[in-house]
């Protein structure tokens, strides 16, 4: 599995604990977009960047962040095909992508501590979505209403 993460100014330091996350797991690689440092950038220009890579195949998954994850969030999800998820706690996580096969998680920089962002990305990148009728007819109904 390919994961993509970007990050604007606001979430520098979480994001690198985040790639460090994703190096535990031997069958994941990662693509880091950036930003690279804490001078200031636009959030949704990084959002673009990583649902960009999703949305074309190029990544399985994203991971984005900003200082509290909602701009960076509301951002994905204007992009066509994206279904992305701002979790603060692994069970939002998991359900994130077991109901609703979340494709980018979003992660708040300044409000989510680095253990608590660790545990909610080992469960996103280890859940599987669960391909149940009732989700499936409710992903494909929120999918639709992007052509609204």
């Amino acid at each position: 599995m390919k994961i993509v993460v970007g990050c604007d100014h606001g979430a520098v330091e979480l994001k690198a604990e985040v790639l460090k996350v994703l190096a535990e797991f031997k069958d994941i690689e990662t693509e880091d977009v950036g930003t690279y440092n804490a001078e200031s950038v636009d959030y949704p220009e990084i959002a673009e960047k990583v649902c960009g890579k999703v949305v074309s195949g190029e990544a399985d998954r994203g991971i984005v962040l900003c200082g509290t994850g909602i701009g960076i969030s509301m951002a994905a999800n204007k992009i066509k095909g994206i279904r992305a998820a701002l979790c603060g706690d692994v069970f939002s996580a998991r359900m994130s992508r077991e109901h609703n096969d979340a494709n980018v998680l979003a992660l708040g920089g300044r409000v989510t501590g680095y253990g608590p962002a660790g545990e909610i990305v080992r469960v996103w990148v280890t859940t599987e979505f669960s391909h149940g009728e009732r989700h499936i007819r409710r992903i494909n109904k929120m999918m639709a209403l992007e052509n609204k």
